[in-house]
């Protein structure tokens, strides 16, 4: 099982209390000890305003953590999940997307998505399409981000995107483009383009769904005569961890009393209750070990961790790669 770690950006209230000028050392700091240490990739969300509610406080834009991290990190690799397809055009992404692994050396990761935040996207003037029609942008750009990489040029005219013989250059560093991690568990359409396009994809971290939803892909690829062995499937794991389930408890409390300062305690308390959920990656070192075994039994294999006190408190992180890492790789 290979890990990758979640750079706390703001997103979820996870820089409450910091000041703005400390929040970039602070995830570079971040950035540096994953860099150092045994995770294969970093993480960041993209997202504008943040959840469990619109707030005032910081949401850090993602392809621009990108770059910075790409310039200041020499051997992780660097992905967001997941990137908004409808958020940028998808030959501008592929642009930017080819500069980002340039500066870094060949390590970024594609991950992205149809986006779902209705809130965000009626705010920044993207409406807010149907289901379907963010499913099919987001077909659409995969392949013209897939050719541009690999051709340098690209030329496509589909139902909502168009690119007339756009220049990509350079392209990326890596062979082919940048590895896609298609992400979302949308049985009908996200699987399916998942299996036609996909080297990774990303789905519920909750055992008996992450089951089902692999099954699903599966028939996806062998529909589309693709091979579902060659998809890394992966999951996002919310993670509190302690050497106690006591400790587990008061750092959870922690970390509550500083997001209902800024944000509606009920929502908060919801958003929270995910920490302890079937499918996260929270309790004990040896019930962490027992629920990723289980997921990794059943095909994920790879796992990215959500520390949210990890811009105050690293001290989780260093238990889970003391202890947890070590029994899984």
């Amino acid at each position: 099982m290979r890990f990758g770690l979640f750079i706390p950006q703001g997103w979820r209230l996870d820089l409450v209390d910091i000041p703005t000028e400390q929040h970039w050392p602070v995830m570079r700091e971040l950035a540096a000890h994953a860099d150092n240490g045994p995770w294969d990739s970093l993480w960041v969300y993209d997202h504008f305003h943040t959840v469990p509610v619109p707030t005032d406080e910081a949401t850090h834009e993602a392809w621009s953590l990108m770059s910075a991290y790409a310039a200041t990190t020499s051997r992780i690799k660097l992905g967001q999940m997941c990137t908004a397809m409808s958020y940028r055009n998808p030959v501008y992404l592929a642009k930017v997307a080819a500069t980002a692994d340039i500066i870094s050396g060949g390590r970024v990761q594609m991950g992205i998505g149809g986006g779902w935040y209705e809130h965000e996207w009626r705010a920044y003037g993207y409406g807010f399409p149907s289901a379907g029609v963010r499913l099919a942008r987001l077909d659409e750009g995969v392949q013209i981000m897939r050719e541009a990489w690999r051709n340098g040029r690209v030329t496509f005219h589909g139902k909502h995107y168009d690119a007339d013989d756009a220049i990509v250059a350079p392209k990326p560093l890596q062979d082919g483009g940048l590895p896609m991690w298609i992400a979302g568990g949308g049985e009908k359409v996200t699987l399916k383009i998942a299996a036609k396009y996909a080297q990774y994809t990303n789905f519920t971290s909750e055992p008996d769904g992450f089951a089902h939803k692999s099954q699903v892909l599966a028939d996806h690829c062998r529909d589309v005569g693709t091979d579902y062995d060659a998809i890394v499937r992966s999951s996002n794991f919310n993670a509190v961890i302690g050497e106690s389930e006591a400790e587990v408890d008061d750092r959870i409390a922690a970390i509550r009393a500083k997001q209902v300062a800024k944000a509606d305690e009920q929502a908060v308390d919801a958003m929270l209750n995910t920490m302890k959920s079937p499918g996260s990656a929270s309790g004990t070192p040896e019930q962490v070990i027992e629920k990723l075994k289980r997921m990794r039994d059943l095909g994920c294999e790879y796992a990215i961790l959500y520390f949210p006190e990890a811009a105050y408190d690293r001290s989780g992180i260093e238990l889970f790669e003391q202890k947890v890492i070590p029994e899984l790789t």
